[in-house]
């Protein structure tokens, strides 16, 4: 049986990727940072599907943290096999108005621990012959609007380059970018979602579906519904001045409140 491990397991499509695997029959090392609801999880899992899930509690804000991870995935006896690089969050306020340390712990979770989780898993993949990453972004990737944004952007560009220079390794790397997803994610970041049009919302399973095929057809980058590759291929032919304006007013009516 092949081993998944999944960073930000507990909630959301972290959540929806350990079910989903676990009822395929992978093993999971499920990683967050609530070891309590790691451990329910994990049993829940293996209760229901057959399969074996460990857990690993760990802040990816944190040096310790990513290391702890890192160490994981570099341990050539018990390899993994599929690396979902979930972990992240949002912060509520425009530019200068977010604590600089704040800031800086965002591009830590969303860059440095995504750049070191991929290359630890992918030397190994790479070795065998075999594996996957996904790296979890988002359509905000695409728009000029905030650190947040930026951050997503980032993932995409390095997650594409990486899958590049991986070609032909047997190693496929894969950036997820869903819409608006129903999770914890605006909740924990203090941003209101009342006013976001139902049309806009995606379900986290369907997302992972979708995810997965996309991830089995080779797909460098994932963007899980057709409403927003619309949305996404529209953005694409308006000019760039004129985007920015409209990704900024769309932020505060649909943004935090």
């Amino acid at each position: 049986m092949t081993t998944a491990l999944i960073t930000g397991a507990t909630a959301g499509i972290g959540a929806a990727f350990a079910r989903r695997l676990a009822a395929d029959g992978h093993n999971l090392m499920l990683v967050a940072r609530d070891v309590d609801r790691l451990r329910e999880q994990a049993t829940e899992l293996h209760d229901r599907h057959g399969i074996e899930a460990e857990v690993l509690s760990a802040d990816l804000s944190e040096e310790k943290g990513i290391a702890s991870v890192e160490a994981r995935l570099a341990d050539r006896r018990h390899p993994v096999d599929l690396l979902v690089n979930n972990a992240g969050f949002g912060n509520k306020g425009r530019y200068l108005q977010v604590p600089m340390a704040d800031e800086l712990r965002m591009l830590k979770v969303h860059c440095e621990a995504v750049l070191r989780l991929t290359s630890a898993a992918a030397e190994g993949m790479q070795e065998r012959g075999r594996g996957g990453v996904v790296n979890v972004a988002s359509v905000a990737a695409f728009v000029p609007r905030g650190t947040y944004g930026a951050s997503k952007a980032w993932v995409v560009q390095f997650t594409q380059g990486a899958a590049r220079d991986l070609a032909g390794s047997g190693v496929r790397l894969m950036a997820l970018c869903p819409g608006f997803v129903r999770t914890e994610f605006h909740e924990r970041a203090g941003m209101g979602t009342d006013n976001i049009p139902g049309w806009m919302w995606l379900d986290a399973d369907k997302v992972v579906t979708a995810a997965m095929q996309d991830l089995a057809r080779g797909k460098p980058v994932s963007i899980p519904d057709a409403r927003y590759k619309t949305l996404l291929g529209l953005a694409k032919l308006t000019p760039r001045g004129v985007l920015s304006g409209i990704s900024s007013r769309t932020g505060r009516k649909y943004g935090p409140s």
